[in-house]
């Protein structure tokens, strides 16, 4: 291995050299850190810091928007969206497997009543929190009735209320049937009662692989392997993750001062000595809603719906006009794959909603529905132009080059499509008349219910409604078992007369899940990932105690 900068001085260092050869946002974001580090440098020889570490650390580069703003308490945030995790600080009762299927970590059997209403699980008798204390039941039953008072990320409208029956048995008993419980049970870290308080997410106590022993808030946070874990030993006894931002990271790696950092598709023609670049398939989609309903106004006198795109052959005119091939080429150099929906290979995914580009298809809907090109190309009908506006969040270059790309491809079938970046205070309000550029995708079949029920919390941006896709999916979180659910999810999806695809009401348009890239010293093994979530964050340390150095 190569001699790695260590303790104060690696951060004081890889501060310095990172901002000094990155444009201003970096700085701005790293201020705080920039400005201690000269003290520090000043303070340190760097003859005399340089170590050997051993072959059992590893220090990883994240986002600076990765790190957890409320710390790691699951009331607030922590194993769920960017943050989702494997048993790393606190356990789980389940998790996700490679094939993103359910497994047990605390859990040694899950069983549900025939009315879906009780879900009764029990755990492992041989846990212990690091303080010493032994997991039971009752911190199972405390932390989800925690989290379901205090969550302000989760939805836990479907638990009434969790009960430990005895030490090692917990029953969540329910609002309604939820056949999904499990993919709920697998992001949610089990906190100690005796040890929990206001100050929890900064000084967080758990039972998982790694101990928080150090969190430098904007720089950095060291974990250490959990002695006492109940699972097999981690190989990587230390991991130091520091929050960068993508140009930051880079330099970093660049300098040799990081062992693995996550980037961006912009970087990958780059080359680094000693690095590889790792590429890892996600379910991290981009696409756009396409507005279903005649534009008109809400209570609120906010635009709502949109004249052009409230016409089906227009929407599916567009699905099937965009050569996500090309997008995936020119703007994610080959880094990604097609997306045709918000659950691309999952358990629960439709193959039916894959479409094949067809620019002379997509021209004749065009037609059939009178919008001819005018002399210009661009269409016409009843005097009215073909246009369409675009929205993208300011600041996502990659949602920013999608969505120019988007116009490009549009303008060839006589769509005049503008684009603008706009500030997420706005973007929510507007979305609901104009096609904004969105990130989706996680490991549960409730962001395919988000966005498309009509009680979901996304559906306004369509907005849309379909009777029958709403009792498809009613059914499915009311099944008995989660491999009946997929099955009617799946109808949800396409049922052979109606749905969400391109044959059916296609309200949303997918173009591409992103490659999640990070470069990697040559001779760290990092260990098979499954899909990521959305979200360039915690994702690849989920099993960085499976990592080891050749």
């Amino acid at each position: 291995m190569k001699k790695r900068l260590s303790g104060l001085f690696l951060t004081a260092v890889m501060i310095i050299s990172a901002t000094a050869g990155c444009g201003s946002n970096s700085a701005q974001k790293n201020g705080a850190l920039e400005s201690a580090a000269p003290e520090v440098a000043e303070k340190a020889e760097p003859e005399e810091e340089l170590s050997l570490e051993s072959e059992d650390s590893v220090i990883v580069a994240m986002g600076a928007t990765s790190e957890p703003e409320s710390g790691f308490d699951p009331a607030y945030g922590w194993g769920a969206g960017e943050h989702v995790h494997e048993p790393l600080i606190q356990s789980t009762l389940t998790v996700t497997t490679a094939d993103l299927n359910i497994g047990y970590d605390l859990a040694t059997d899950v069983r549900v009543s025939e009315d879906g209403m009780t879900w009764t699980v029990t755990i492992r008798d041989d846990v212990r929190f690091t303080d010493g204390e032994p997991l039971t039941a009752e911190d199972v039953a405390f932390t989800y009735n925690t989290v379901k008072q205090n969550s302000s990320v989760n939805d836990f409208t479907m638990l009434k209320e969790a009960a430990a029956v005895d030490t090692a048995t917990i029953e969540f008993r329910m609002e309604r049937p939820y056949s999904i419980w499990p993919y709920t049970m697998a992001i949610v870290g089990i906190v100690p009662e005796h040890a929990y308080g206001p100050d929890y997410g900064e000084n967080p106590v758990g039972s998982g692989r790694y101990i928080m022993k150090q969190w430098d808030k904007g720089q950095q946070i060291i974990f250490e392997a959990n002695p006492d874990y109940y699972g097999e030993a981690p190989k990587m006894k230390k991991v130091t993750v520091v929050f960068m931002d993508e140009d930051a990271a880079f330099a970093a790696a660049l300098a040799g001062q990081v062992d693995l950092a996550y980037t961006a598709a912009s970087y990958s023609d780059q080359k680094i000595e000693g690095y590889e670049l790792l590429a890892f398939e996600t379910v991290d989609n981009r696409g756009f809603n396409l507005p279903a309903t005649p534009a008109s106004a809400d209570k609120d006198g906010n635009a709502v719906g949109n004249d052009f795109t409230s016409d089906v052959r227009v929407r599916r005119a567009i699905n099937m006009g965009l050569d996500r091939g090309e997008m995936i080429a020119n703007v994610l150099n080959g880094y990604g794959t097609p997306a045709y929906s918000v659950c691309d290979k999952m358990p629960w995914y439709n193959e039916a909603a894959q479409v094949e580009y067809d620019p002379e298809g997509a021209a004749a809907l065009l037609d059939e529905a009178g919008w001819l090109p005018g002399a210009d190309g661009i269409r016409e009908k009843d005097g009215v132009r073909a246009e369409l506006p675009l929205l993208y969040p300011a600041g996502d270059s990659v949602r920013q080059a999608l969505a120019a790309d988007t116009q490009n491809q549009l303008k060839e079938l006589g769509i005049d499509v503008t684009i603008e970046g706009v500030g997420w205070d706005t973007a929510y309000t507007r979305a609901q008349a104009e096609p904004l550029m969105w990130g989706w995708g996680a490991h549960t079949p409730m962001e395919l219910y988000n966005i498309y029920h009509t009680a979901g919390e996304s559906a306004e941006y369509s907005p849309y409604a379909n009777a029958a896709v709403d009792q498809y999916m009613d059914e499915a979180l009311a099944a008995t078992s989660l491999e009946e659910s997929y099955g009617l999810w799946q109808k949800a999806q396409w049922d052979g007369t109606t749905g969400i695809i391109q044959e059916g009401d296609i309200p949303w348009i997918w173009l591409v899940n992103i490659d999640h890239l990070y470069w990697s010293r040559a001779d760290l093994k990092v260990a098979e990932q499954k899909l990521h979530p959305h979200g360039h964050g915690w994702s690849i340390v989920n099993n960085v105690d499976q990592w080891s150095w050749e």
